[in-house]
C-alpha cells in the first residue's frame, strides 16, 4: 500500500473510532524479511512478563507467548522503524499528542499459546499511548486479536493474524486478548509512547 495511503487510514479511523485495521499494509517484501528475521533469531525469544519495574513478573496463566524486542541491527527492522517513526511524526502533526519514541519488540505464539485480556497501558499510569500489531505470517486458525468495546464485555473486532495486516488502536481505551494459537504466530507488538520521564529516565523502561 502506498505509503501516503496508508497514514490517510490509521488517521481516519483512528480519529473515528478509536482503532483501525489494515490489510495488506506494507510491501510484501518487507513483511517477509521480517518474517524471516524473526524465525532466524527464534533462539533469542525469551518469555514474555507482565508488569513493569520491580513488578515485572511471569504468569503463565495470562500469557504465554516469547518476545524478542528490536535491536536496529537487521534492514528489515530498520525499514519498519522507518515507517513507524513517519507515522510518529504526523500524529503529532494531526493529533497533538506529543508521543516521543516508539518500541516494539518481535511476538512469536506457539502452539497453544496465548494472552488473556488485558490493557496496553492504564489510564494515568502509562506513558503507552497508541499500541500497533502487525501480523508476519498467516496461520490457516487461531491466534486471533479480540478487541472488546470500551467498557464492555461485547466483542468490537475479531483479527484473524494475516501476513501484512496492521491494526492500531488506543492502548488505555481498548481492552483486548489473543487466542490461544493453532500453529506458529509470528506478528511485532508496538507502542507509541508520550514522554513520563523524570531525570532523563524513561518511564516506563522497556
Amino acid at each position: 500500500m502506498n505509503t501516503e495511503l496508508l497514514f490517510e487510514r490509521i488517521l481516519e479511523d483512528v480519529y473515528n473510532q478509536g482503532y483501525a485495521i489494515i490489510e495488506q499494509a506494507m510491501e510484501p517484501g518487507l513483511t517477509q524479511q521480517l518474517y524471516t528475521t524473526a524465525r532466524t533469531q527464534l533462539s533469542k525469544f525469551s518469555p514474555a512478563a507482565i508488569g513493569r519495574d520491580s513488578e515485572l513478573q511471569l504468569n503463565n496463566d495470562i500469557r504465554k507467548d516469547k518476545t524478542l524486542w528490536f535491536s536496529g541491527e537487521c534492514q528489515s527492522e530498520r525499514d519498519y522503524l522507518c515507517v513507524m517513526e513517519s507515522l510518529r511524526q504526523l500524529i503529532n502533526r494531526q493529533f497533538f499528542l506529543g508521543l516521543f519514541d516508539y518500541e516494539c519488540h518481535f511476538a512469536y505464539y506457539k502452539v497453544g499459546d496465548f494472552y488473556k485480556k488485558h490493557y496496553d497501558a492504564f489510564k494515568g499510569r502509562s506513558n503507552r499511548v497508541i499500541t500497533t500489531v502487525y501480523y508476519l505470517n498467516t496461520p490457516s486458525e487461531g491466534g486471533e486479536l479480540i478487541i472488546y468495546k470500551p467498557r464492555s464485555k461485547e466483542v468490537l473486532q475479531r483479527v484473524s493474524p494475516r501476513a501484512g495486516t496492521l491494526v492500531v488502536f488506543e492502548s488505555e481505551r481498548f481492552i483486548h486478548e489473543v487466542l490461544p494459537a493453532k500453529e506458529e504466530r509470528f506478528s511485532i507488538a508496538g507502542w507509541f509512547r508520550k514522554n513520563a520521564s523524570i531525570g532523563g529516565i524513561i518511564d516506563p523502561p522497556k
